[in-house]
């Protein structure tokens, strides 16, 4: 026994006089997911602000204006119903020609808003281009004042440009700074339901038997009473008693 408990410790001693020592590794802490979520997300989200081609957006306004014997509430109703019909088809096939591009793609790149208190008409045109974008919202914005005068003598409603779209300076889409700080509040927020939702650590089981096994009464780690103590009394007594009487 003594020559196989040599060799295993020579190399410890030998370790421990050069000072190279292997360390132990710690395991991570409990709640490392919080963390490793978050920096994923950073990085996903600038990642995603820095490889993504920017967005430019211009918008033009077309306002509805009502005729001498109309009321404005009408010029306010005809606006929701323009801004409707806007990204029609018929409107879009007069937009065509001067956006530049196709009919297909001109739908996915405009869109129209309006208010319920005003009749204004804001409409928007997106390209990665910011020449391109403002010739959207134009385009679209002059096809909708002249499809929709031609009625105006039946509805008493007529539209006019209230202001033309611009070069835009600046990409409308979110910059690298904005998609990382959007990435970390979604990366922490995924660690924490991840913390949230991971099972609770179980007990030792050596815990768990040492008190599965003690009688009631007694607490887990209490010795019990034995004979020779607290029995020695029972023992006598019974002893006695079987004593036969003479």
């Amino acid at each position: 026994m003594a020559e196989s408990a040599a060799p295993k410790s020579a190399p410890r001693e030998a370790a421990a006089r050069t000072g190279r020592v292997r360390p132990r590794l710690l395991p991570p802490p409990a709640w490392w997911p919080l963390p490793a979520c978050a920096l994923l997300g950073l990085a996903g989200g600038a990642a995603y602000g820095v490889l993504k081609t920017p967005e430019y957006a211009a918008t033009s306004y077309v306002v509805a204006v009502p005729g001498e014997e109309t009321d404005p509430a009408i010029a306010l109703g005809f606006s929701q119903a323009y801004a409707r019909i806007a990204t029609g088809q018929s409107t879009l096939a007069y937009a065509q020609p001067r956006a530049g591009v196709s009919a297909k793609e001109l739908r996915s790149r405009v869109r129209a808003e309006t208010s319920p208190e005003s009749p204004m008409i804001a409409i928007t045109g997106t390209s990665a281009k910011p020449g391109q974008a403002a010739d959207i919202a134009n385009a679209v914005a002059d096809a909708l004042t002249l499809s929709s005068n031609q009625q105006a003598k039946n509805t008493g409603v007529q539209l006019l440009l209230f202001a033309q779209a611009v070069t835009p300076d600046e990409p409308a889409s979110p910059s690298a700074a904005i998609g990382a700080a959007v990435g970390l509040c979604a990366g922490g927020l995924v660690g924490g339901l991840v913390l949230l939702a991971r099972p609770r650590p179980r007990r030792r089981e050596e815990d768990t038997t040492a008190r599965a096994a003690a009688p009631t009464g007694y607490p887990a780690h209490t010795p019990l009473p034995s004979p020779a103590h607290g029995g020695a009394a029972e023992a006598a007594a019974v002893a006695a008693a079987k004593e036969p009487v003479r």
